[in-house]
């Protein structure tokens, strides 16, 4: 079966929908511009009922140490996702002693990443439109052929415009393992659907 990531939560109903759908992660924003921005404070307060739940991920873009630091005071966290050079991926690793999901945005077949640059994981999705204010969670999603003759250097998750009525093709289509979804499950913008979450960890299970 496919391991399900949902990000972006940032209400208990949608934590608890994760929890109780059985997704493998569940991942928070500390992006303000996001629209599924939340505190570190936030994130520890919507966690706090379920201590034996998923590992959570936390989103970090372009990240200063002290940013991450301030964050884990805060909240738990088992993996930071970051958007940021190799240099800054293997910093971070090093400094947490986390492991670290590295975000590659995707176009064209040489886009894949070869090397996993001191990354754990990588987080394959589609580069962000020309007038995006994000560098992930744009709902945009890739040709997902792309994948079929790269040879990924570790472990990786797909992202990027899925949802629940296209992640079994997605997953047939790319041979990811691991998918990550955000705004696929939401009713409105920054609001999951816990139905739609359900749905989205079945479908991708079914695959």
């Amino acid at each position: 079966m496919a391991r399900v990531k949902i990000c972006g939560l940032n209400d208990p109903p949608g934590v608890e929908a994760a929890i109780s759908a059985g997704a493998d992660w569940i991942g928070f924003v500390f992006f303000p511009p996001s629209p599924r921005f939340v505190t570190p404070a936030r994130a520890r307060e919507l966690t706090a009922p379920h201590p034996g739940g998923p590992p959570r991920v936390g989103l970090f873009v372009n990240p200063t140490e002290s940013a991450i630091a301030e964050a884990l005071a805060d909240v738990h966290l088992d993996i930071l996702q970051l958007y940021g050079t190799p240099e800054t991926v293997a910093a971070m690793r090093a400094r947490f002693g986390r492991p670290v999901w590295r975000a590659a945005g995707v176009a064209a077949a040489t886009d894949l990443p070869t090397a996993m640059d001191g990354a754990d994981a990588l987080l394959i999705e589609a580069k962000p439109p020309p007038n995006a204010t994000r560098p992930g969670g744009n709902a945009v999603s890739f040709d997902w052929t792309l994948t079929q003759n790269w040879t990924p250097p570790g472990p990786w998750v797909l992202a990027g415009g899925l949802d629940p009525t296209n992640v079994g093709a997605a997953i047939r289509q790319s041979g990811a393992r691991s998918v990550d979804v955000s705004s696929g499950v939401e009713r409105a913008k920054g609001v999951k659907d816990p139905d739609l979450i359900r749905d989205f960890v079945r479908n991708a299970w079914a695959a």
